[in-house]
């Protein structure tokens, strides 16, 4: 598969289609992302530990965010999976990325990684290598789903007691890219309480990912406590979905139902 890849890339950078490539590499041993340049070596390419669930991961469309403002007349090539292109058709709505600008290329996940991640669409559109695997509901959100109202409560209120608000869901997330963020407001999520008297952090984040959540899981494995939060996003995807019919980064320029009020508004 990773050959697939390397020559998708050698035929961006020597045509001079990108002025570079985001990718993964093995580093000092260890997997981190890597921006291939024209004349580099592709030897030390990675997909990460594709085999099996838990592999290793980044939020590439987040860096490319950031090469891209420091080169906004450039194009960028970037590797992708099927959570990375949803992020990268809701950033071009959300004008946060140019999609002129960025030539996405897609592996698909094994099953077994789809299967973990309970993931419905686990395989690009641009997919260049890897198989179609076959999506997944969530058999978490349905066991939760099943509880009475009274035990969901209790349940949530233990897992958000757990949190230490170390930040760690919402700089990892490829769709937090607000200048200022209201969870780092002191006044309205108050740190320095472990743990908190009043466990509001990610029902305040929860209520601003609405339309933005990927399902990419990237806040959990980056959770310290270990809080559910990949059950509790899909959990608003799923009301999204039956209520509005809203499949978040499901086609670019296609904001969320919630937002369209305010996009009306600034109209003229």
């Amino acid at each position: 598969m990773i050959d697939a890849i390397k020559d998708k890339v050698t035929e961006l950078l020597e045509s001079g289609e990108v002025k570079g490539f985001l990718g993964l590499a093995m580093q000092n041993g260890h997997i981190a992302p890597h921006l291939y340049q024209k004349g580099d070596d592709l030897a030390d390419m990675m997909l990460g530990d594709a085999e099996k669930p838990g592999d290793a991961r980044y939020p590439l469309n987040k860096f490319l965010m950031n090469i891209t403002s420091a080169y906004p007349e450039d194009k960028f090539g970037v590797l992708v999976r099927g959570c990375d292109e949803r992020g990268l058709n809701t950033l071009y709505t959300w004008n946060q990325l140019k999609k002129n600008n960025v030539v996405p290329v897609g592996i698909g996940c094994p099953q077994e990684l789809a299967d973990a991640c309970e993931c419905k669409e686990p395989y690009p559109e641009s997919m260049v290598a890897g198989d179609k695997a076959e999506g997944r509901k969530s058999a978490s959100v349905a066991d939760i789903d099943s509880l009475m109202i009274t035990d969901k409560f209790s349940y949530w209120m233990d897992e958000f007691v757990k949190c230490i608000k170390c930040y760690g869901c919402s700089n990892v997330c490829p769709m937090c890219f607000c200048n200022d963020c209201s969870l780092k407001c002191d006044e309205l999520v108050k740190r320095g309480e472990i743990p908190p008297e009043i466990p509001v952090f990610h029902h305040t984040r929860a209520m601003h990912m609405v339309g933005r959540c990927i399902d990419c899981g990237l806040c959990q494995e980056a959770c310290p406590s270990n809080i559910p939060l990949r059950t509790l996003y899909k959990k608003f995807n799923s009301v999204m979905e039956d209520k509005f019919d809203f499949h978040t980064g499901a086609s670019p320029g296609v904001r969320s139902p919630l937002n369209m009020l305010d996009v009306e508004n600034n109209e003229g």
